[in-house]
Parts: structure tokens; sequence; C-alpha cells
């Protein structure tokens, strides 16, 4: 019994070894191949060509990314400027309601994400913010609130009450409060919904391209572009240097996202 026990968890985790690094095996199989015609099973030769192609100039890939990092930088900022104060309400206040107001930051997730960045789009063309890097950060935004929110009023509800009364008993103001115990507790999570925003971001395509194209270009709508092109080189190439932020920011969140901090949410 023992011995079949051990076969299904091998086979299992086989499994999810070749559906987690099968497609970036494949990855970088094609963006090594200078050729692979069908029914070939391997590329007929290998080479570095499409990697220059990528990081020449002209190749628009690290502006591309440029653009990328700095709008989930901005992205990230205007989520947790909205996050903090929302999440201190709704983990520490007696809101009324309070499960309602956690839901409604969970209703862009709820319609097609196609029909909402339609719908955003035209507001935004009317606003002028079509083409704009701050219509594309603001399209992110709405996007990563969904995380930041909740993941901050985990945050803010894990704090231990008793640390902040104490500090209260021996003369802190309620803001020194807020500073020196209450915001150093919450920072692995605050940390965390930092992190998940910026990686959302980092591979937003709908949003960008009705909100951004034409004059604002990441690396999601180049390696979209590759695609759509037939060029499967270019879009592995583009696709594992996307996954290089974002194998990294997820190897951080390990240190600081806690599953007693995310238990808090629903309490």
């Amino acid at each position: 019994m023992n011995i079949l026990r051990t076969i299904v968890i091998a086979v299992l985790l086989a499994l999810l070894a070749f559906a987690i690094f099968g497609p970036i095996t494949n990855l970088l199989i094609w963006s090594v191949a200078e050729t692979w015609y069908f029914p070939a099973k391997l590329p007929q030769s290998y080479g570095f060509a499409f990697w220059e192609r990528v990081f020449r100039p002209q190749g628009n890939a690290m502006e591309s990314l440029g653009n990328s990092v700095l709008i989930a930088v901005f992205t990230v900022i205007a989520s947790l400027a909205v996050a903090i104060p929302a999440g201190l309400a709704l983990g520490r206040g007696k809101l009324p309601w309070r499960s309602a107001f956690l839901l409604l930051f969970l209703l862009p997730q709820a319609f097609p994400s196609l029909a909402v960045h339609m719908n955003i789009a035209r507001i935004f063309y009317s606003l002028g913010l079509n083409g704009t890097y701050t219509g594309v950060v603001l399209v992110h935004t709405i996007q990563g609130l969904v995380f930041s929110v909740w993941i901050a009023t985990a945050a803010f509800s894990a704090v231990d009450r008793e640390l902040e009364e104490a500090a209260a008993n021996m003369g802190a103001s309620p803001f020194t409060v807020f500073r020196t115990v209450t915001l150093p507790l919450a920072l692995p999570g605050l940390m965390a919904s930092a992190i998940f925003v910026f990686l959302i971001s980092l591979d937003e395509f709908t949003g960008t391209f009705f909100v951004g194209v034409p004059d604002v270009t990441t690396m999601p709508l180049l390696l979209f572009t590759a695609s759509m092109e037939g060029n499967y080189q270019i879009a592995s190439i583009t696709a594992l240097i996307l996954l290089v932020p974002s194998v990294g920011f997820m190897l951080f969140i390990e240190r600081f996202l806690k599953a007693d901090v995310l238990a808090k949410v629903g309490s």
C-alpha cells in the first residue's frame, strides 16, 4: 500500500513539474532556435541571432521593459495610496457592511476583462487619457486594487491591538501609535500587496492595449505583436525577459506573505 502511495505521489509530482517547467523549457528552446520547421521535434539549428535582434536599439525591447517597470512602480504607489487608508478602515474600524465594501473591490473581476477595459477606454478617451502613461497607470491600478485592498485589510486586521493600547497608555499620540506600532507590524502584508500589484501591472495586456496603444508600449504588447506575426523566437525571448523580474519578486514574497495574515481577511 505504501509503495502504491509513493508511486502515485511521484507521478503527481512529475505531472506538476511538467506543467510548471514544460512551458518554460519550450520557451528556452524557441529562444535559441534559428530554424524550426514542422514536423521536426527539435530545431534544425540553434543560435542567438534573435536575442541580438531583441536587444537592438530599434527593437524597442529595452524601452518597452523600462515602460513596463515604470508603469508598475507608479501603479504600486497609486494602489497603496488607496489600499492603506481603506485597509486601515476596513481592518481596524467597526464599519457596517464591511464585507460589502470588500466585495465592492472585487467588482472589476466579476465582469469580462475585455468589456471592462473597452468601457474604461471609452471614458478615458473623453477625458483625454488615452495614449498616456497616466491613463495606463490608472487602468492598472483598477486591477491592482482587488489585491492591494484585501491584503492591506488582512495585514491591519492581524496587528495586535494590545500593542497599540500599550503605546497609547505610555502617552503616544494616535499618529505616533500608527507610525511606530501599527504600520511596522502591517508592513510585511503591505509589501506582499505591493509585489502582487507590481506583478499584475507588469503582465497586464488588455488594459494597456485599449488605453495605451499606440503611444505607450510595454513588454506584453511587444509579446503580443511578435506572436501575431508568427515570430515565436522573439515572442519567447520577450516572455523570458518578463519572467526574470516575476520570479525574483515571487521569491521575495515568500519572506513576507504569511498564512496567518491572509486568514484575517474573512474575520
